[in-house]
């Protein structure tokens, strides 16, 4: 099952190193103020890359520049090769998922059949709902664990199994790129180990994935590469021994903390006054 990947601190050579998604001079803005200025990224095959800034920093609206639900202002965004300008949203969703925070409450359809609208990129007709998509879909939720949960409604299923519901409606959208916006957001501390595992698990089958995060040690220990931002300008990107320093977490957060070191990993620790 895929929450059996172990977290590691280097990314997987399992996959091959292609570019997937290349975002160049990304500018972005709701009012005549921008909001992301000259964000640049470049993410392989099978990388498990984390967007790390305080509330505000724009990691919400760069993911949603990058599926064009909203519109740059400058710059290019490419998903395999692809320039999204030139792309419907439909052809976008068969290249790009979606993997919101939480889902809506009162959301009265079943487990299954909300993991099954992830098949509607593909959906030919109205009764659309194939033999071969009825097998994705199973397929996605034993691998997540729920499948025993697919007559239940979603808002019947704890938080964690909720979590897992949601990453297995973007698996079965079959993406070449992931993203996800706090995973780990109302879990206990085991649900976010088991989703944390899971989209490592992912990364290293060959799926890029792009999350947004406040989880620091949970970014350090599980993902290759770290993208820090401050004020929707990139302050640093690269793995997280380059990136999570005490004087980086000192100029985005406005705190002072101790990094200690495990097997190369960084992790932080508030300093006590």
């Amino acid at each position: 099952m895929l929450c059996d990947a172990r977290a590691q601190g280097g990314r997987s050579t399992s996959v091959s190193p292609e570019t997937v998604l290349r975002v160049h001079n990304l500018v972005f803005g709701y009012t005549e103020k921008n909001t992301l200025e000259g964000v640049d990224i470049d993410a392989k095959k099978g990388e498990f890359v984390a967007l790390v800034g305080p509330n505000g920093s724009g990691k919400t609206t760069m993911m949603r520049c990058i599926n064009k639900i909203l519109r740059q202002r400058e710059g290019t965004v490419e998903i395999t090769g692809k320039d999204t300008k030139g792309l419907t949203l439909d052809e976008i969703s068969r290249l790009c998922t979606t993997v919101p925070a939480t889902t809506p409450l009162g959301f009265s359809l079943s487990t299954k059949e909300f993991v099954t609208l992830g098949r509607s990129p593909y959906a030919k007709t109205w009764m659309w709902e194939s033999d071969e998509d009825v097998e994705i879909v199973e397929k996605a939720m034993w691998d997540f664990g729920i499948l025993h949960f697919s007559e239940r409604r979603l808002d019947e299923l704890s938080s964690g199994e909720r979590a897992r519901a949601l990453l297995a409606k973007g698996v079965v959208q079959q993406p070449k790129l992931m993203m996800v916006d706090e995973p780990s957001a109302h879990l206990d501390i085991k649900y976010k180990i088991q989703v944390m595992q899971m989209l490592k698990s992912l990364a290293e089958n060959g799926i890029t994935v792009l999350m947004a995060s406040h989880d620091i040690n949970l970014v350090t220990a599980y993902c290759d590469k770290v993208l820090l931002l401050h004020g929707g300008r990139i302050v640093d990107y690269g793995t997280p021994a380059e990136v999570v320093t005490e004087e980086s977490m000192k100029k985005v957060f406005d705190i002072d903390v101790r990094i200690i070191r495990e097997s190369g990993v960084p992790y932080i620790l508030p300093s006590v006054t």
